[in-house]
């Protein structure tokens, strides 16, 4: 993904290494970054700027509807979206606890298998989709595929979002075209890439973040102006510290060379 580039960042101790069933797992403190989650050789998180990331992802897609009562999250394994998702009210935990919570609300329901179970679902389940997915290599490249997106449009509601990790407008715009073609064909609501910055990302991907915004066919969605903004909810998950409906608008705004390259597509 990334290839004639290398990052590093200073460890001041390892707090766990061990082998899943699926990657080599490295948990350490940094000097700068707090502590760090690393999956086979590669930084996925740090306390110090996750938010930034897992609120976007989130708040994008939930901000545009009214009242998200039913969402489903791909992925998302280290809690940080489902943190965040639970702050809407119409709706590895030793090592970072702050962004796990999300796994203790009793809204919750946790399936641990493959994403074939979406072909299982009941049409129009969902009121939004949130895909926090790895990059697409590997098992994951199925998650940025045309029949994958169609289970997607399939589970959400008429008027229904999806909201997935869309790689780097600076590094990967060959994936994003053709993520932007596959839902092109499958979605017939609005269609929007946004993108967010994060100092982590600097050492994982070039220091921005892209999304793919997508609704179904039905009630119109503008994903450019929330519907249903969190400004100054706190609750019991805390404050949010990058998100704001400001930064919900801005996302929006992509330098030339992208706008060119990402058609945008409004009700």
């Amino acid at each position: 993904m990334w290839p004639g580039e290398a990052h590093s960042l200073k460890v001041e101790k390892i707090l766990f290494q061990g082998k899943s069933d699926y990657q080599n797992v490295i948990v350490f403190k940094s000097s700068t970054y707090g502590k760090v989650l690393v999956l086979d050789g590669v930084i996925q998180l740090t306390e110090r700027d996750e938010s930034s990331y897992q609120e976007m992802i989130t708040h994008l897609p939930l901000c545009s509807i009214p009242n998200p009562k039913k969402v489903l999250v791909i992925g998302g394994g280290d809690g940080g979206v489902l943190r965040e998702v639970s702050r809407h009210s119409s709706v590895s935990k030793q090592f970072f606890p702050s962004v796990a919570i999300g796994f203790d609300d009793p809204r919750v329901t946790l399936h641990i298998g493959d994403v074939a179970f979406l072909k299982a679902v009941p049409e129009g389940t969902y009121d939004a989709v949130i895909v926090d997915s790895s990059d697409p290599i590997g098992p994951d490249q199925e998650l940025f595929e045309k029949p994958f997106f169609e289970s997607v449009a399939r589970a959400l509601r008429p008027g229904g979002v999806v909201c997935t990790q869309a790689e780097s407008i600076w590094l990967h715009m060959h994936i994003i075209e053709g993520i932007v073609a596959n839902c092109s064909q499958v979605f017939k609501g609005s269609i929007n890439y946004a993108w967010t910055t994060q100092l982590v990302l600097c050492l994982y991907t070039n220091g921005v973040i892209g999304f793919m915004l997508c609704a179904t066919e039905g009630p119109a969605v503008d994903f450019k102006n929330p519907v249903n903004p969190l400004d100054g909810r706190v609750g019991d998950k805390g404050e949010l510290k990058f998100y704001n409906s400001e930064i919900h608008s801005a996302a929006f705004c992509l330098p030339s060379f992208a706008r060119k390259l990402i058609p945008a597509k409004t009700d």
